[in-house]
């Protein structure tokens, strides 16, 4: 497949998304963004129960405007009959005076006289007092009307108030459902292009390495993008992104401990890059080839086990990420793809140990020529980054005694895979030359009976 037409058709889709999604969330205004506060359900069932308090205060409200209309009502009453009874005082002070005149008229005594003028005097005070009373209770009726017209006042604040309450929480539903329409669409989109590019990574690249590598990251960034708007939409200013994140970080950070250890060994594992994938490695106490480096575990092809010489068992091993950082970690193939591999054989001590020791050598120089540039040139390589040497690189036959007989132990240098099959040859290219050597046996476990 041709990488770089991939490559374009990919950068293509991506930049569909990139535009679309903002297209989605574009019907929210500033105003919307920098007024309306993300709507949260504890924000909601606060707002219902400040309208339940404003309906209650608003009815105490209509029934104290009730009561204060009826006693409107009885003071008026009141003052009307506070104002028959000064006008009948008035009359009777005016008899009285009518009554005094009369008395001096007849030339009655100076007593009878002093006695009219004094129950018209006091007939007119009665009648003054009930004028004040009168006016009293005029007074006494506006202000009771006063009040009224104020807690009707309060009535009509009261019943904005509460308009204004379930106008908010009218408004904060509608973003809440527009936010939770964004959302899904912006999820929908998403995953509808991770699916589409993952099918064009899956058909178009050949590679199974590089078809693993750029599925994965296609697969982390749109993710990262999906996540970042979604953030975007829930999250208007950063002060509530810095309480959410306490929040969120808080619990979290507690419960989920292994966890988050494992992501931070995702990230150690990416930048630091100990492995990728298709590396053969021993990680977290299991050997084998990596498949899949995940957010929070890598995935293993395991090798060895109950299986000899580093051969797949066929199981799949999930080692968490974390174990990065608890336990050391091994690479057969980064860098330096070759490991040093021995072969033993024991012949026995009549044998012609020397000649054994040559033929051992001379295969293993011969298979050694064509690789020798190859090494020395990666080893070159990877003395610019370690601190690394080595002195001989050759094959060589090291020579001890044992039990039995002279045990000889070919080492030499390998690919990390093709340990079992380079071991195969040598066996076999041996095990046929020491069969044309008369002076060649091998030794076995013997016990010799002296008399």
């Amino acid at each position: 497949m041709n990488l770089s037409r991939f490559n374009r058709r990919a950068i293509t889709l991506l930049f569909i998304l990139a535009c679309l999604i903002p297209a989605l969330i574009s019907p929210v205004n500033a105003q919307e963004l920098s007024q309306s506060p993300s709507p949260n359900p504890d924000g909601i069932i606060r707002q219902l129960n400040e309208v339940a308090d404003a309906k209650k205060q608003t009815e105490d409200v209509k029934t104290e405007v009730e009561s204060a209309k009826k006693e409107v009502e009885i003071q008026e009453k009141t003052v009307e009959i506070e104002k028959k009874k000064a006008a009948v005082e008035l009359k009777e002070a005016k008899l009285a005076k009518e009554e005094a005149e009369v008395v001096r008229s007849i030339n009655a005594n100076y007593g009878e006289i002093r006695k009219a003028e004094a129950n018209a005097d006091k007939e007119e005070k009665e009648a003054s007092a009930a004028y004040k009373k009168v006016l009293i209770a005029e007074e006494k009726t506006l202000a009771i009307q006063e009040r009224v017209r104020l807690m009707e006042d309060k009535l009509l604040l009261a019943q904005e108030k509460v308009a204004l309450a379930e106008t908010k929480i009218k408004s904060k539903h509608d973003v809440l459902y527009r936010k939770l329409i964004r959302t899904g669409l912006i999820l929908l989109i998403g995953y509808l292009l991770v699916f589409l590019l993952v099918r064009i990574i899956n058909v178009r690249v050949q590679n199974h390495r590089t078809q693993h590598l750029v599925r994965k990251y296609v697969i982390y960034f749109l993710n990262l993008l999906i996540i970042l708007f979604v953030v975007f939409i829930w999250i208007q200013n950063i002060s509530s992104l810095t309480i959410f994140l306490s929040a969120v970080g808080a619990g979290v950070a507690l419960a989920l401990q292994e966890v988050i250890l494992s992501f931070a060994g995702w990230f150690m594992i990416l930048f630091r890059r100990p492995f990728d994938a298709g590396d053969r490695i021993e990680f977290g106490g299991v050997k084998g080839d990596v498949i899949d480096i995940s957010m929070l575990q890598t995935s293993l092809l395991e090798i060895g086990n109950w299986v000899d010489a580093d051969q797949s068992t066929g199981r799949i091993v999930n080692v968490p990420n974390s174990e990065i950082f608890k336990k050391a970690s091994y690479n057969y193939s980064r860098g330096f793809e070759f490991i040093w591999n021995e072969l033993k054989i024991l012949v026995t001590f009549e044998s012609d140990w020397k000649r054994a020791q040559e033929i051992m050598i001379s295969h293993a120089l011969d298979r050694a020529e064509d690789r020798e540039a190859i090494v020395k040139m990666k080893i070159k390589r990877m003395s610019r980054r370690y601190m690394i040497h080595y002195g001989k690189l050759t094959p060589i036959v090291y020579v001890d005694i044992k039990d039995s007989g002279v045990e000889l132990t070919l080492r030499y240098l390998t690919e990390a895979r093709k340990r079992r099959t380079t071991q195969d040859e040598f066996a076999r290219v041996i095990l046929e030359d020491f069969e044309k050597e008369e002076k060649v046996n091998f030794a076995y476990p013997t016990y010799r009976i002296v008399k």
